[in-house]
């Protein structure tokens, strides 16, 4: 099937004159169509999302009564809700769009810097008609959030010599993080817990801690909720006594309980713990990286939607004063919309265009109540194209990486996010996730308490189910030394996001997208698991260090001042490509060299490494036949404000004509075929089969490369048949909201509190499997 059915036979014809193999030298050209305005436009309006209202919104609008939601409300009679209201105004204070909303008896929260929006409130007889308007593109609703709720230096590889040996208990050499910053956007995390202490163990490396509880309110600036006629969205510039005010709001380092539902803690020390001061050594993969607590969920574990938005713009603005390379995303919103509207995709992709890498979890709905596997499962931002989607993997409690599994519980791809194209027909986003897995299952790690260690202190989890912290003590347990586990892939994400730490140390000049490729080439494929139930493979830290060490350390600077061309030698001077091939724990294992390009493409080979993609520059997004370019714009220097440091707005679009791929990558996707579960085929084909052929030499070497041209991009890549999905009777959700019925039980879709969705078991995604 062709992108742009509405191009016609013509189009399709010419496709298959540009599209070919030549049979001389094996080269597998793709090369963009040149086609006239007036078909272009045509093109763009197929594929553009025309439905500006989000389908669980619009449900609600039209329910016969209020139902009873965190978004949704009677206020004197009046139904109103909270939404997000994206805007493709070229204002960036959207001044005319606040002033309409307060017209029509809302109210203005905030205005966002990672997505041009605001969050708002609205009556609902009134959405229509500010969706109606031209610098509108979208409104969603203020959706709930969730949790997705050492032998783990072993299990990860990163005790190795390539990157962090000891020489006794406590004195090691080699990567730790030192320098870099991760921002844990979660419930908070215990600032005095001995797992984040510095390395003379009195000193916290919690750099910063702030509370977004109901800043998305704007609370924080003095708004009343629920309440119409109020515009608080004012501006945060550097410097402004609105900021300093606006800082000291959220501020939350005096706060005595820090994490009252306990995730966060945990999650922190997956990335960054630092933990062999005790028997049971809860070392985490970073153990001296930097922490900055950004907190985004209640005692309960969820959270709004603005929250995490208010809470992505803190950590942009402040990214480079801070150093905070590394945001770790370990909840999720169910979410009815394709990767390009939705909200929080659209933010995590400006922290990726600003240079943050996102590392996010795939969520925990991969089988049903019954143990039925489910596919399209991954939820938003896990579903953006620009971030790290994590899947969770079983480790069967040893250090050895030949008996790991993928969990049950992790959720399975591909994307399922939807829009209604110009014809009026459904279109599924189908983009390959996860990218790869995690140790996920049964991990140790820090217990939150309060700041002095006080008994009956205990957070939420710890508390709730005492088969957490049972195996360390339990009750018995000192305060800011106690430990628990837990499971989920929201504990796979963090310890990517201490790999991302080590490899940025060893490399600072790395962006998003080439950390992502080293992840994903490095990562070993877990024998009999699929590409959408793993990705790549299971998290190899040796091998994406080895990468790291190996390209240039200029990378991120050139991309940004544009003196780095396409097919630009990328290897360091005296540097050359890895042999592709870790030894962890003395097992030795091949690496996938399987990477994910273009949402649904798959690429291999050296070229990947030897010369500069222009798929690295992170100011881009690539997914099928969408490219975009964002513009990120720092606030001028000023008395106090040094300059490119506060980013001030990010805007995208449409990319220009250019290379997107360079010509010698190896493509894999015409390997995989027709996707069939039965057969094995297509996305479902077993990453190390697929893997297996990439090493001995299969696959088309690209002769141009991938080229953007009047702003087509050719090849469909790996598509996911839905007639032979249904007619193998494999489930697959068609929008966890709508189509499982919990829009009216909150909308939450990820828990890790032992709680069950309508269609999903997650008691497992908690306690861990066998």
């Amino acid at each position: 099937m062709h992108a742009y059915p509405c191009l016609g036979a013509a189009l399709s014809a010419l496709v298959e004159t540009r599209c070919k193999l030549n049979k001389q030298t094996g080269l597998l050209t793709l090369l963009a169509v040149l086609i006239s305005p007036i078909m272009m436009q045509n093109a763009h309006a197929a594929t553009a999302p025309t439905s500006k209202i989000a389908a669980d919104l619009q449900q609600v609008i039209s329910a016969p009564s209020t139902p009873s939601l965190s978004w949704a409300k009677d206020v004197n009679g009046k139904r109103m809700v909270k939404v997000l209201v994206i805007s493709n105004s070229t204002d960036p204070d959207l001044v005319a769009l606040r002033a309409d909303v307060i017209a029509k008896g809302g109210a203005v929260y905030l205005r966002f810097v990672s997505v041009a929006a605001l969050s708002a409130m609205l009556p609902a007889a009134q959405v229509s008609a500010i969706a109606a308007r031209a610098d509108v593109s979208g409104i969603s609703p203020n959706r709930l959030t969730a949790r997705t709720s050492s032998t783990l230096e072993y299990a990860t590889g990163t005790l190795s010599s390539n990157v962090r040996t000891y020489t006794n208990a406590t004195a090691y050499s080699g990567l730790d993080g030192t320098g870099v910053g991760i921002a844990v956007l979660d419930s908070g995390v215990l600032e005095q817990h001995s797992n984040v202490m510095g390395i003379d163990g009195k000193t916290s490396r919690v750099m910063k801690a702030v509370d977004f509880q109901k800043v998305g309110d704007a609370t924080a600036l003095g708004a009343k909720d629920w309440t119409a006629g109020i515009d608080a969205s004012a501006s945060l510039y550097p410097g402004s006594k609105t900021m300093a005010d606006y800082e000291t709001s959220i501020n939350s380092m005096a706060i005595n309980r820090p994490d009252l539902y306990g995730h966060g803690t945990h999650v922190a020390s997956v990335a960054a713990g630092r933990g062999y001061y005790q028997a049971n050594d809860s070392t985490g993969v970073a153990p001296n990286a930097s922490l900055y607590d950004v907190k985004v969920l209640d005692a309960n574990g969820y959270g709004q939607l603005s929250d995490v938005l208010a809470a992505i713009d803190w950590v942009i603005y402040h990214a480079k004063e801070y150093n905070i390379r590394v945001m770790n995303l370990s909840l999720a919103a169910d979410s009815t919309e394709t990767w390009q509207t939705d909200p929080l995709c659209i933010a995590v992709r400006s922290a990726s265009a600003a240079g943050i890498t996102v590392v996010v979890a795939a969520g925990n709905f991969g089988q049903t109540l019954g143990g039925t596997e489910r596919f399209g499962t991954v939820s938003s931002p896990g579903i953006d194209p620009s971030v790290i989607t994590v899947g969770a993997a079983n480790t069967k409690g040893t250090t050895a990486r030949n008996d790991d599994t993928v969990n049950f519980f992790s959720s399975r791809g591909p994307t399922r996010g939807s829009y209604v194209d110009a014809n009026g027909v459904t279109q599924r986003d189908n983009l390959l996730k996860p990218d790869l897995v995690a140790p996920g299952n049964k991990i140790v790690g820090a217990l939150a308490t309060d700041k002095a260690g006080a008994g009956g202190s205990w957070n939420y989890l710890a508390k709730t189910y005492s088969l957490l912290s049972s195996p360390y003590g339990g009750a018995a347990q000192k305060g800011n030394v106690a430990l628990m586990n837990l499971s989920g892939t929201s504990i796979a994400a963090p310890a990517v996001a201490g790999a991302v730490a080590l490899m940025l140390q060893a490399n600072p000049g790395l962006t998003p997208p080439m950390i992502k490729a080293m992840l994903q080439y490095s990562a070993q494929p877990i024998a009999g698991a699929n590409l959408l139930q793993q990705g790549a493979g299971l998290l190899n830290v040796d091998g994406a260090v080895q990468l790291a060490r190996a390209v240039r350390t200029d990378v991120e600077t050139a991309v940004k001042a544009g003196t780095i061309a396409p097919g630009a030698p990328l290897l360091a001077a005296g540097k050359t490509m890895p042999a592709a091939i870790s030894t962890v724990n003395g097992q030795t294992f091949n690496w996938s060299r399987i990477v994910y390009v273009g949402g649904n493409q798959i690429a291999s080979g050296d070229a990947l490494f030897t010369k500069f993609q222009p798929t690295y520059d992170h100011r881009l997004v690539w997914a099928r036949n969408v490219a975009r370019r964002h513009t990120v714009t720092y606030w001028p220097a000023a008395s106090g404000v040094p300059a490119n440091t506060y980013v001030k707005s990010i805007t995208w679009m449409p990319a220009a004509n250019q290379s997107l791929i360079t010509a010698g990558v190896t493509f894999g996707t015409m390997l995989v075929g027709t996707s069939s579960s039965i057969n094995k085929t297509g996305a479902f084909t077993l990453s190390a089969s697929l893997s297996n052929l990439l090493r001995a030499g299969s696959g088309y070497v690209l002769g141009n490369g991938v080229i953007l041209s009047e702003g087509v991009i050719l090849s469909e890549g790996v598509i996911l048949s839905e007639g032979v999905i249904l007619s193998e009777g494999v489930i697959l959700s068609e929008g966890v909201i709508l189509s499982e019925g919990v829009i009216l039980s909150e909308g939450v879709i990820l828990s890790e509190s032992g709680q069950t969705g309508a269609a999903s078991s997650n008691d497992t995604a908690l306690l861990g499997e066998p």
